[in-house]
């Protein structure tokens, strides 16, 4: 799906400094994520898909970049994972014959609006599709991505712009109408720089600074953001703002998070399912 790359280093630090920045395992073991950091009460609360897009829209420009092809599938993932977070669906039970997350599919749980569009809308196609489908299957379902044309009617439409909206409404973005030659294009500048650095920060502190070194001991919804991240190919937006050295310690424990066998970590106590089958359904595409 996307990589992790390491960005050159400066031509004159490059050459002679291929020294891996030793582990701080030693003075990070003992932190332990709180569910809620302690200032997060006054912040703004936004949905996994929100973050994400955020994450990815250049500031002063308000869209994407144009060779991004991953985020609209991220997006979905987002959608999915945040409605097993508010406990809306979740994974079948594991048999003899399903165990790995792959191969089983999403339940509803409760049917009961969310107050998000997109995740209502979402709940509504599940609550209505016999048989159940995987996980795999839902992200290119709510994508767009099946040949199967009595199918089309779950692809999500207009997402990015229907969540950028959603980020206006809440003093997040602005809107303005930019002109690209042959055609004009609705844009979403970041206009609360505050919100999205913060954003940056907690992802920047959670592989750095706060550290712990187990999937299973880290906020969730932290831990989410940076599978979706990564599976959107927006991680190298939230650490590029890093030091070399910092940058490149950042980098290699989220390449070492994604790259664990998610059917491994899946089944852990007290993990959260749809995370790593989120993480498993890219992983294969």
């Amino acid at each position: 799906m996307t990589t992790l790359t390491h960005r050159a280093r400066r031509s004159e630090v490059g050459k002679n400094s291929e020294k891996k920045v030793e582990s701080e395992e030693d003075t990070n073991q003992g932190r332990i994520q709180d569910n809620e950091d302690p200032g997060d009460s006054k912040d703004i609360r936004l949905t996994l898909m929100e973050e994400v897009l955020l994450l990815g829209l250049k500031d002063k420009e308000g869209y994407t970049s144009f060779w991004n092809d991953c985020i609209s599938s991220g997006l979905r993932g987002g959608i999915l994972i945040e409605l097993a977070m508010r406990g809306r669906i979740y994974l079948e039970p594991p048999t003899m014959r399903k165990k790995r997350l792959l191969d089983r599919k999403v339940l509803l749980k409760s049917d009961s609006p969310t107050g998000d569009v997109l995740l209502d809308e979402t709940l509504k196609h599940i609550k209505a599709t016999e048989p159940t489908e995987t996980v795999q299957t839902w992200i290119e379902l709510l994508t767009g991505e099946t040949w199967n044309p009595f199918k089309l009617q779950y692809q999500l439409r207009n997402v990015r712009e229907r969540i950028a909206k959603n980020l206006v409404e809440k003093g997040i973005l602005t809107t303005e109408k930019q002109n690209f030659l042959l055609f004009d294009m609705t844009t979403h500048p970041v206009t609360n720089t505050t919100e999205k650095q913060r954003l940056v920060k907690k992802l920047q502190d959670s592989v750095l600074e706060r550290w712990v070194n187990d999937p299973q001991r880290m906020d969730k919804r932290t831990l989410a953001l940076l599978v979706l991240a990564h599976s959107s190919d927006v991680l190298e937006n939230v650490f590029s703002s890093l030091t070399d050295d910092k940058y490149d310690m950042a980098m290699n424990r989220a390449k070492d998070l994604v790259e664990l066998d998610p059917e491994v970590e899946g089944t852990k106590h007290s993990a959260t399912e749809m995370i790593w089958a989120v993480l498993a359904a890219f992983n294969k595409s």
